[in-house]
């Protein structure tokens, strides 16, 4: 009777993936068959053009839309605080790609550009005192903060600037344990685990316990790929921290926060059946089940990284199941899904980001021919004039249409880390 359940489990398990496999072939060569090609040329034109509608060239910052004239503060022209890190993130890729192209003359211009980025946001966002919390120019939520952890990791490893990384650890360490300038206590939740979006405590007296506190997944997935962020580029040589509050720790603390988030994450915001990942959670309610571009990405890019430290199959398996959900579900006709709110076209830059980590990094490259015929698509309905994308990619952006720099990210971002058909 057991040998007749095992076979058949293995059979049911066998049939899934043979059934899952032939989905991914079917739909990708569907797709690779619509998709025109595109050229490293286009890939240029289309972040110049990005550049050159959105970047204050005066302050190095980006602006909200194409309709400012100049970033000045969050209320009149400056995109959000949490979303600049993605297009240093984009300086970045563009740095990386002149350099794989042997393009000496971008290879600089794109290395300049990156240090005045963060020179830019620097000056804007005080200093980078992460304790700083006015809701102009300063920091009010914890991934806001977090966000930048990650990209300024990222800036270290790339560039070996040890402000990077100082600043990095900071800002790590500011989300993870709180501010006694500010008075909150940190988005860790000591007694049950995970993460808490914003400040804490909340005007109630019990610190990180509140029923009505959510623990989204935005906090949640960035802080496990912040914490591997950070265990990839601190010293190998230092020792494990001990004391209250730890601006700086070893490897294998940043690797036990990572793994310890990351499982909170699984058991309470991921559907093991289905791969897909929820908004929030808020106490001990039934999670909110909404399904967002970037938080697939957050939770693929922390499961990636994972299983690049460790070896372990779940977690690629996680990711993968993320993937294929995001490809399957929440693409109809193979084009994401554009969310038309505050701040939600940068989804799918941020989505780039990480589905790169899981097709070079993990050797999935089933996924290409998707985020391929996403470029195409997108890119053949630009504005041709500014050279600019919208976040609707199957359809037609107008040269008089007013663009949002989040929206406008998506296309170049891609283009960035997918080189296409040339």
């Amino acid at each position: 009777m057991n040998v007749c359940i095992e076979i058949n489990t293995r059979m049911n398990r066998n049939m899934k993936k043979t059934i899952l496999f032939l989905w991914g072939i079917v739909t990708m060569l569907s797709l690779d068959a619509k998709a025109p090609s595109y050229t490293v040329a286009d890939i240029w034109k289309a972040y110049e053009g990005f550049n050159r509608v959105f970047l204050d060239s005066q302050k190095y910052i980006y602006r909200t839309d194409s309709s400012f004239p100049h970033a000045v503060d969050r209320w009149n022209g400056a995109a959000a605080i949490w979303c600049q890190p993605m297009y240093w993130d984009m300086a970045m890729n563009a740095y990386r790609l002149a350099r794989q192209q042997n393009d000496r003359k971008r290879e600089r211009e794109y290395a300049a550009l990156s240090r005045k980025i963060f020179e830019g946001n620097k000056a804007q966002y005080c200093g980078f005192d992460f304790h700083d919390n006015n809701e102009n120019t300063g920091w009010f939520i914890y991934d806001d903060i977090q966000w930048w952890t990650i990209t300024l990791a990222r800036a270290y490893a790339l560039f070996g600037d040890k402000e990077y990384l100082e600043l990095s650890e900071a800002s790590f360490s500011r989300v993870w344990y709180g501010s006694e300038r500010v008075g909150d206590t940190g988005s860790y939740d000591e007694k049950k685990g995970g993460m808490f979006w914003q400040w804490q405590p909340i005007q109630h007296p019990a610190p990180n316990d509140s029923e009505r506190d959510g623990k989204m997944a935005c906090i949640n997935f960035p802080t496990v790929v912040a914490a591997m962020e950070l265990y990839a580029n601190v010293p190998a040589d230092r020792a494990d921290q001990r004391g209250g509050v730890l601006r700086c720790q070893s490897k294998g603390q940043y690797l036990q926060k990572a793994k310890e988030i990351y499982a909170w994450g699984v058991d309470h915001l991921f559907d093991k059946k289905t791969g897909r990942v929820a908004d929030s959670q808020h106490g001990e309610h039934e999670p909110n089940w909404k399904v967002h571009v970037y938080n697939q990405a957050t939770f693929i890019g922390a499961s990636a990284m994972l299983y690049k430290a460790t070896g372990r199959r779940d977690y690629l398996d996680n990711a993968v199941l993320a993937a294929d959900y995001t490809v399957r579900d929440m693409s109809p006709e193979g084009v994401l899904p554009f969310e038309n709110g505050i701040e939600q076209g940068i989804y799918t830059a941020i989505f780039a980001q990480y589905m790169a980590l899981l097709v070079y990094d993990c050797g999935q490259s089933q996924y290409i021919p998707f985020l391929e015929h996403n470029i195409a698509c997108g890119w053949a309905n630009r504005d041709k004039t500014r050279d600019i994308c919208g976040g609707k990619y199957d359809e037609p952006l107008q040269g008089d249409e007013v663009v949002d720099s989040y929206s406008a990210s998506g296309i170049p971002a891609l283009m960035l880390l997918f080189l296409g058909g040339e």
